[in-house]
């Protein structure tokens, strides 16, 4: 049963189970800000806003977890 020719399937699995982690935690970053910003009776523009603050904050956070974390 060949792989191909460097013997690697990573072609055939679009995400791995690390990577759907890693968007879910910055999912969640995201919609907590969003959930915050409802809960406070905020317009909806306003927990637009904080949504993509929040998706942009776990993502910053995320790159920092992984540069601490690897060599």
């Amino acid at each position: 049963m060949s792989r191909g020719p460097r013997g690697s399937t990573r072609s055939s699995v679009p995400t791995s189970a690390a990577d759907q982690l890693k968007a879910a935690f910055v999912l969640l970053v995201g919609l907590s800000g969003g959930l915050i910003a409802l809960q406070s009776g905020a317009p909806l523009t306003v927990i637009g806003a904080a949504v993509l603050g929040g998706v942009v904050a776990g993502g910053a956070l995320l790159w920092y977890l992984l540069w601490i974390t690897t060599d």
